[in-house]
């Protein structure tokens, strides 16, 4: 493959210390391979060389392009994720006797034994909580919580006090402490342990790292916006002081700050870390062409954390199509075009932003008989614990019979979770349906539960009992009295550790409600909940964006495009700069999977399509796209929401020829107006008489008389009365504009 003039002044990088800024699909495994060619062609020893990868398949592909270039027989470096090089480490310092040995935890289960162990340990005093802290979705969020610990390389209740945790979780830290003193009595550790403890050990004793330091002339690191403390701060210690560590990476592809990374670290911190070094551009993308190029530049635009860099198409490139639409109508209509073509759905992927977002389209894959496979099998909708149980008590008002099966009884009981543990549910759900009738309070099989406890499984069973006389009602209807009858969406958040979990469990019966409405025959709604579907090897890919990230396919879907949905945020959870900057490179990502067609998708109806949607200017990347197949430009200038944005675009193309014009904005008519559709949102693009061009922050009090916080652009943040407000809300175009 022959080399572009920026790669190969990467693969010629003398002496230092380099960041290399590679856009998504610029050949950076090819780029990294050939500077390791380069550099073992110099003389430098594969040995005095160190090649990290972000995970396993990265490595090996990385490996196996490697090995494709190298001539035959020639001895190749190190090529190790950080976790492979954490266990070497371990085993060098347990030799040297800085460690002691301890046994890897390999299984989920052993992790999750210890930490419920350790939970019981803090709450011994408090046995009201042990049941909620013993629950799935809580083990599993203090197992984050203790991993992050370890990779911010932070005391645990500091770390506590920044994360945005729900009350009931306050036991964290001290969990955390016990924790570790479990691995340490039982001689056990986590595969965070694997780099944790040999920095612990190796910043505590200069002599130790003396023993490390010195072996490395050249460290290459890819992905290097990925990583997280721990292992920069492990990476300084082997690279040492005369080591060149290569950065390559992309600050507008961290996507993974819920585990320690930040788009700093390939910004500021690395030159803080390393010192002075040289930046290289990988500019040239050769996944997809000039449409999808423009759209994820003007998409990741308004970050500020990010570098000055723009994405170019390669002129071979697939002539990439962008579209935006609404619903499951218009995926299965792409999909059914697709096909029409020859194409293999195996090419295809829908991407979301959470996997709540998912179901609908499930769903309607399924109905139309068109085959799928999820990234995780557990997230196929009827196997999701929560629908299983919406699916029970639907099918329980039309078969009065279900509640003489102590099975059913114990999935509608348990969820949502009445924080009682599974075995005294079981005992529970036997004797009634042994009985048909709620036991007395003195019975057995109540005395161990509280009040709260009681009174909660009881509403349930009368629920229950209430069902087979509500058989006429419809799906929806029924869904929505079961929610709202349980209080599943408070009892919900009150499971989760996290506040966006609990919301996407919200949203989760906020979707299956919406997809009821459209269905009239019950049995045939819980027959679709329950249909028993597995991977099909050749249908179109679910995954979340999160998992897509490094993949990329011919057709890309994303899909839940909705304000609130993506960016995800809520009345209880706003946004703030910081986070607001990350949905948007999660966005980004999300984009830049795709080779030949992009479609996104926002749901309409009470959903507002998201704020990214209209900040891609998906429809001047198109036009522009169309403009540069034609050696001739334009009579008229093109009007484009950013004329500064395109034109540096096109002289890089060497296109200065076709003239950019900026739209035309309508001055206010007598004229300043509330919001037409009568409600405000953040994202949202105003022009005020006096401040000018602003975007709303935040909306409070009553929705048709708010407060409503704006950052303007020249004028800074204000709050106004919008009623009172000589305001405009700007047009979608518009709004892209800035």
């Amino acid at each position: 493959m022959k080399l572009t003039a920026e790669q190969q002044a990467v693969v010629h990088h003398r002496e230092g210390h380099a960041r290399v800024a590679a856009v998504a699909g610029a050949g950076k495994t090819t780029t990294m391979a050939a500077r390791v060619l380069h550099l073992l062609g110099s003389g430098v020893s594969p040995k005095r060389m160190l090649v990290l990868m972000f995970n396993r398949s990265a490595k090996d592909d990385f490996q196996r392009r490697l090995a494709s270039m190298a001539p035959a027989g020639q001895p190749l470096p190190d090529v190790r994720t950080f976790h492979s090089l954490g266990h070497r480490l371990t085993q060098s310092l347990c030799r040297w006797g800085a460690l002691a040995p301890r046994r890897l935890l390999s299984a989920e289960w052993q992790m999750e034994r210890l930490l419920r162990q350790a939970s019981l340990n803090v709450l011994v005093e408090q046995l009201e909580r042990r049941d909620a802290a013993l629950e799935g979705d809580r083990l599993e969020a203090l197992a984050h919580f203790c991993g992050l610990v370890k990779a911010e390389m932070l005391p645990a209740a500091a770390l506590y006090e920044r994360l945005n945790y729900e009350p009931d979780t306050d036991y964290f830290p001290a969990a955390f402490d016990e924790a570790e003193r479990l691995l340490h009595a039982e001689g056990v550790m986590t595969y965070a342990d694997l780099l944790y403890r040999p920095l612990q050990a190796l910043e505590a004793d200069a002599s130790l790292r003396q023993r490390v330091e010195g072996f490395l002339d050249h460290v290459i690191v890819d992905e290097y916006q990925d990583i997280n403390t721990v292992q920069q701060r492990l990476l300084a210690v082997l690279a040492g002081p005369s080591a060149n560590v290569m950065a390559v990476g992309d600050a507008n592809q961290c996507i993974y700050e819920w585990r320690g990374a930040r788009p700093d670290t390939m910004l500021e911190n690395f030159t803080a870390t390393f010192g002075k070094a040289t930046d290289y551009p990988l500019s040239m993308t050769f996944r997809h062409g000039h449409a999808l190029a423009l759209t994820a530049n003007h998409a990741i635009m308004a970050n500020q954390r990010r570098p000055d860099q723009l994405c170019l198409a390669d002129a071979n490139n697939p002539d990439t199509r962008v579209s935006v639409g609404q619903g499951s109508r218009t995926l299965l209509g792409a999909l059914v075009d697709w096909q029409s073509q020859g194409r293999a759905l195996s090419d295809a992927s829908l991407l979301v932003r959470s996997w709540a977002l998912s179901v609908p389209f499930q769903l309607a894959l399924l109905q139309a008989g068109i085959p799928f496979r999820l990234l995780r099998e557990d997230r196929f909708v009827f196997r999701l614990p929560l629908v299983q149980a919406l699916a029970g008590y639907l099918k329980l008002s039309r078969r009065p019979e279900l509640l003489h099966d102590p099975e059913q009884l114990l999935l509608l009981l348990a969820q949502p979770t009445p924080f009682v543990a599974r075995e005294r549910l079981q005992r529970l759900a036997y004797q009634l349906a042994t009985t048909q009738q709620w036991p007395e309070r003195h019975e057995p099989v109540l005395a161990s539960l509280k009040p709260l406890q009681r009174r909660t499984l009881k509403k349930r069973w009368e629920l229950l009992c209430e069902l087979p006389r509500l058989s006429a009602w419809p799906p929806a209807k029924l869904l929505s009295h079961v929610v709202e009858t349980i209080d599943a969406e408070k009892t919900l958040k009150r499971a989760a550790a996290r506040r966006d979990k609990g919301e996407e469990d919200v949203r989760l019966l906020d979707v299956l409600i919406e997809q009821a409405e459209s269905v009239q025959d019950p049995d045939a709604f819980i027959e679709l909940l329950e249909r028993p579907v597995e991977n099909q090897a050749g249908g179109v890919l679910i995954s979340t964006v999160h998992g897509a990230k490094g993949l990329e396919w011919p057709l890309v879907v994303v899909a839940g495009v909705n304000e609130e949905d993506f960016p995800h945020y809520s009345r209880d959870n706003p946004l703030n700069d910081e986070r607001l900057e990350e949905e948007r490179r999660l966005f980004y990502v999300a984009i830049t999977r795709a080779k030949e067609q992009l479609l996104v998708l926002h749901d309409g109806g009470a959903h507002r399509p998201s704020r990214f949607i209209a900040e891609s200017a998906w429809q001047d990347g198109m036009r522009i796209a169309a403009c540069l197949t034609s050696p001739q430009a334009p009579d008229e200038p093109l009007e484009v929401v950013s004329p500064s944005l395109v034109g540096r675009y096109l002289e890089r193309l060497g296109r200065a020829d076709i003239a950019l014009a900026a739209p035309q904005v309508k001055e206010p008519s007598g004229g300043y107006h509330v919001n037409a559709v009568g409600h405000y949102y953040p994202g949202q693009r105003l022009l005020h008489a006096v401040f000018g061009e602003g975007e709303v922050a935040a909306v409070e009090g009553n929705p048709s008389d708010p407060v409503i916080d704006v950052r303007f652009v020249q004028a800074g943040r204000r709050r106004l009365i919008a009623r009172r407000a000589p305001i405009e809300v700007m047009d979608a175009a518009n709004s892209a504009a800035s």
